[in-house]
């Protein structure tokens, strides 16, 4: 058997959705082939849950267990954490550090993605189009009509390194704006602050197997609130998630043919998911989630059930690339 690591949890806003997830991806990896054990994460606390003799801490030197008399290593981690330390590359380093296969992305390129400005530049720079942004750090000296001689409004302030729109302000008048880089500067010592840019949400999520990258049906996100902030992300009352998306057959076309050209320019890895929004103007990048979703509600377990895949098959995949890769 193949033992794996579901790591857990973290030390962002998005730690309850991240323990979700891991539950969900605890309960579908294929049981006749890998042993699983959901390692939770929460600052210096690894805690591994055991059902008859309670919490056992994981031995950092080796990322081990000892149950009882014996000592369970690991084959490969499967990366459930949303944020930090599992989605900024941090704890990606250590298992690399250790030789340990991981189903995310490298320590560089998570670190590269999860700083949104830093993403965006290179994103521009391979020909796709991005919003027009500012980046602040919060030891800078800059007033709120100092930023508004860059950025036109309406314009979203968000965490520069964050997810789930955690901190996330969309600002459409003057005196909105002090309040929503304070709500920024909360989550994040440095912010990103883009001009809206109006259209429809697509979001794709991508898979490299056996040397092809895999593009997986689109989906349309729409809101009732004023934008797809955390509440509507996770309240289906809040939310509309078409899948695949009402679209035409040119446009997915083009959000699948980006989407692959932006996985080969990030050197992405495992099962990501790219947010765009397709207006008047063209398509417009947004973000890639390096660990998206994979709880009940996320998008992209309906999105591979629509490709033809089960769950279980996706899971398995990642597995068997992360273990391929070593």
């Amino acid at each position: 058997m193949i033992n794996v690591a579901v790591v857990a949890g973290g030390d962002s806003g998005e730690a309850v959705i991240s323990i979700k997830s891991a539950k969900v991806v605890a309960e579908n990896i294929p049981a006749d082939k890998y042993s699983v054990y959901v390692i939770e994460i929460k600052a210096f606390q690894w805690v591994y849950q055991h059902p008859q003799l309670g919490s056992i801490q994981v031995d950092k030197n080796d990322f081990s267990l000892t149950i009882g008399q014996q000592k369970v290593t690991f084959n490969v981690v499967f990366n459930a954490i949303h944020g930090t330390p599992g989605e900024d590359g941090k704890l990606t380093a250590y298992f690399e550090m250790l030789g340990l296969p991981v189903t995310s992305c490298s320590s560089i390129v998570s670190a590269l993605t999860f700083n949104k400005a830093y993403c965006n530049h290179v994103v521009r720079n391979s020909g796709v189009l991005v919003s027009k942004s500012t980046h602040i750090f919060k030891h800078q000296d800059i007033t709120p009509a100092e930023i508004l001689d860059q950025i036109q409004l309406p314009c979203f302030v968000k965490p520069n390194q964050g997810g789930s729109s955690v901190g996330m302000s969309k600002v459409k008048s003057a005196d909105e704006l002090e309040p929503a880089l304070v709500k920024a500067f909360a989550e994040d010592t440095e912010i990103l602050i883009e001009e809206f840019v109006e259209g429809r949400e697509l979001t794709i999520g991508v898979l490299k197997y056996q040397g092809k990258i895999m593009p997986f049906p689109i989906t349309e996100v729409t809101s009732k609130k004023e934008f797809f902030d955390f509440e509507a992300k996770y309240n289906p009352a809040l939310n509309s998630e078409v899948t695949p998306a009402q679209i035409p057959l040119s446009l997915t076309a083009e959000i699948q043919k980006t989407a692959v050209h932006l996985y080969e320019v990030l050197n992405l890895k495992g099962v990501v998911r790219f947010d765009f929004i397709h207006s008047i103007k063209g398509l417009y990048f947004l973000e890639v989630n390096t660990v998206p979703g994979l709880s009940n509600e996320s998008i992209v377990p309906k999105q591979i059930r629509e490709l033809g895949y089960s769950i279980n098959q996706l899971f398995d995949m990642m597995l068997t690339e992360a273990l391929s890769s070593k």
